[in-house]
């Protein structure tokens, strides 16, 4: 999702291809023998097979709104920061918790207290302005609430009810924005 939005907004077009990932074409074992997805083939054969790599190298090759914050260095040190403790330490709660029966050793609220450490802390910036840096957003905000979503989702009653007003909202204007919609809207 984070690297379809990041392409779409460089203007890079591309081909998508769905993959089931039960039955992996050899072409994709090919070109990214760990198989997973996303994989960007660029056409000078060089592959870039982790979203985050594809949205670096969409946002370097055009970031019109300035999603990486060139020239501000504390800025750009946040947008790591966050993206980094996104990937690790709530990723691996994100899934400890969408997958419970898998990690038997905690009930599923377990997990997601431990997400909730990030979830305070992002609704802490929303409380301060619309997006996780200010008032448009970064590269920060798209690599970051797809993951936000999954969590919503997961007992979407429970998030509906959690005091994350700031973060419900900003989850809610990204996912109803028009970029979302044109990225992951149903292909006829």
């Amino acid at each position: 999702m984070r690297a379809r939005m990041a392409l779409r907004y460089a203007g890079i077009a591309v081909e998508i291809r769905e993959i089931s990932l039960k039955e992996k074409p050899a072409e994709l074992l090919a070109a990214s023998p760990k198989a997973t997805v996303p994989v960007l083939i660029l056409s000078d054969g060089t592959v870039i097979d982790e979203s985050l790599d594809i949205m670096r190298w969409a946002l370097s090759q055009h970031d019109p709104d300035h999603w990486c914050k060139q020239g501000e260095s504390a800025a750009q040190q946040v947008i790591a920061e966050l993206i980094a403790e996104n990937d690790g330490s709530f990723k691996r709660a994100l899934d400890s918790y969408k997958y419970a029966v898998r990690f038997p050793e905690h009930p599923p609220e377990f997990y997601r207290t431990q997400g909730e450490v990030f979830l305070a802390k992002l609704e802490q910036r929303l409380e301060r302005h619309t997006y996780l840096l200010g008032d448009t957003p970064c590269m920060a905000d798209i690599a970051i609430f797809p993951f936000i979503r999954q969590f919503a989702g997961v007992d979407s009653a429970w998030f509906g009810a959690a005091p994350y007003p700031c973060l419900r909202a900003w989850l809610s204007g990204l996912v109803t924005g028009e970029l979302f919609l044109r990225v992951m809207g149903k292909r006829g």
